[in-house]
């Protein structure tokens, strides 16, 4: 949703590097260039001034002027700027001190409150929590058999005491559901109700009348991300008509511009408490506003990363995994190995999704999105051809055992030949860079500003796009972009586990060109290159 955007930040930050220091006439572009960049993004007016303003003034102080490199205290104010935008400060739920806790969901229809009902159930049990959902949506068509087939899938229990399609009273059933969940000790309860294609009266009665029949700890305006500047003007009507306590974005996985949902915290002065990026119950999760500003700048977002491998990775056999790896004896990390590991990645999402949460992926957008999921099945079927001994061992693996696990896997024995050889390329580099980051200096040879020079690096990307053919058959020049089982498994290596698309060298080195560490982190790998005086 926000590539756009992405896309034109990073063309202006580019322009700035290797200035020494910044004129006025530079702050002016680069204000200009972020004035564009966020109303093409269709972020509201009045935040976009206020933006500006501050960024200027802030470029304008000392912290700029007196800065060693101005180019990434630029990129640091912008930071701090769009996390301002977003609402500062994560806000989760606040809990009754005395259960349950009631939410209740308020929006337009179509906004995906249903579907977010059981989102939220999911992600409270998950918390520990034992969440009730209320079917107070009584007129749209067979809402309330949707709400219990979501919380079938949700594992949550649905109190829905009228069949809903105009017929049962909503504000009866909310009341209801209070002594439902203190009967039954439910601690959380979660009110669905009903929208409306549009603002009226009606709407707002309604939703008022729910309000005060059950006093809700927290009243959450569920937001369709992809409707532009609506967005903000909904959530100041309803802030007048009902109040709400916090925002909840949905379908932020859509291609919309998001700039309106992005203003929503700004403009109405509440938080974005929940984002909805995907159809499955699990896409749900707590919005931090410094992380989706970090996305946004495409600097990723490794804490998200980091806490889906706590949640999915068995650690016992992640460690045991790394320890074959860096055991120096070279051949006991095998398939079966690689395996378990790509398929607990597997469980944290569509591979594009992970990669897209790594710095710098904003470059390489047309590689993650050619990624092909099958490819990956197509990994596994080779890999479960084998006995475990060629897993363990790949070795072994001659001519008539290949044929053999293509034939079991249907695939081609190039396709075996392809995985396997590449596994091993993989492994030796993966034991090669643990050796390095294990001694000392921890240099990474190839990698500009890291150990070795950047015309080693330029060098390299000549040769790649000289060595490029691109056939002149549509099909196969189809083909060329997407990736292979072996490339995979090259991909993979950036993790030491898992699946992707494998760019380039050129795209590699242009990538690498292009990074720079953040000022803390530089200074530490140059006191630790300097050594003790």
């Amino acid at each position: 949703m926000f590539d756009t955007l992405s896309d034109r930040l990073a063309a202006t930050f580019k322009g700035l590097r290797g200035k020494g220091r910044l004129t006025d006439a530079d702050i002016d572009a680069t204000a200009r260039e972020i004035r564009i960049a966020l109303l093409e993004a269709d972020v509201n007016l009045a935040v976009v001034k206020e933006f500006v303003a501050n960024l200027k003034d802030r470029c304008r102080s000392e912290e700029v002027s007196g800065a060693l490199n101005p180019t990434q205290q630029i990129i640091k104010i912008v930071n701090e700027e769009l996390v301002n935008i977003l609402g500062g400060e994560d806000r989760t739920i606040r809990y009754a001190k005395t259960p349950p806790t009631v939410i209740m969901l308020a929006g337009l229809q179509g906004a995906g409150k249903t579907t977010l009902a059981g989102k939220l159930a999911m992600w409270l049990k998950s918390e520990g929590h034992s969440p009730l959902l209320v079917a107070a949506d009584l007129q749209r068509p067979n809402a309330v058999n949707q709400l219990q087939i979501v919380g079938q899938r949700a594992g949550a229990h649905v109190f829905a005491p009228e069949p809903g399609n105009g017929i049962g009273d909503p504000i009866a059933v909310a009341r209801a559901s209070i002594l439902e969940a203190q009967r039954k000790l439910y601690d959380v309860v979660i009110v669905d109700t009903a929208g409306r294609l549009g603002i009226d009266e009606t709407l707002m009665q309604q939703a008022a009348d729910i309000k005060a029949a059950v006093t809700p700890d927290e009243t959450l305006f569920v937001v369709d991300a992809m409707i532009g500047q609506d967005a903000v003007n909904t959530a100041l009507a309803f802030e007048e008509g009902v109040g709400f306590d916090g925002v909840v974005l949905t379908k932020l996985d859509g291609d919309a511009r998001g700039g309106a949902a992005l203003s929503i915290a700004r403009v109405i002065g509440k938080p974005i408490m929940f984002a909805s990026n995907g159809e499955g119950l699990k896409d749900f999760d707590v919005f931090h506003p410094d992380r989706m500003a970090s996305r946004i700048l495409d600097m990723g977002d490794m804490l998200t990363l980091i806490e889906q491998a706590e949640k999915h990775f068995d650690q016992e056999q992640s460690r045991k995994a790394a320890e074959k790896l860096m055991s120096g004896k070279g051949n006991e990390f095998g398939l079966g190995d690689f395996l378990s590991q790509m398929q607990q990645l597997r469980k944290m999402g569509p591979m594009s999704k992970i990669f897209g949460m790594l710095p710098g992926m904003g470059q390489m957008k047309d590689q993650i999105a050619n990624i092909d999921e099958k490819e990956i099945d197509r990994i596994e079927a080779i890999i479960y051809s084998m006995t475990p001994a060629e897993r363990d061992d790949v070795a072994i693996l001659n001519g008539s055992r290949r044929a053999r696990i293509a034939k079991g896997a249907g695939v081609e024995v190039s396709d075996v030949n392809n995985l396997v050889n590449r596994f091993v390329e993989a492994r030796k580099m993966m034991q090669s860079m643990a050796g390095m980051m294990g001694g000392k200096g921890a240099s990474m040879p190839g990698m500009p500003g890291m150990g070795a020079p950047r015309k080693q690096a330029k060098s390299q990307a000549k040769k790649g796009k000289k060595g490029q053919k691109v056939s002149g058959n549509p099909a196969k020049r189809a083909a060329q972009g997407k990736p292979t089982a072996g490339e995979i498994v090259d991909a993979g290596s950036a993790f030491g586990v898992g699946a992707g698309a494998q760019p380039s060298e050129a795209d590699m080195a242009a990538a690498m060109e292009n990074f720079q560490l953040p000022p803390e982190m530089q200074r530490m790998f140059n006191q630790k290159n300097q050594g003790p005086r």
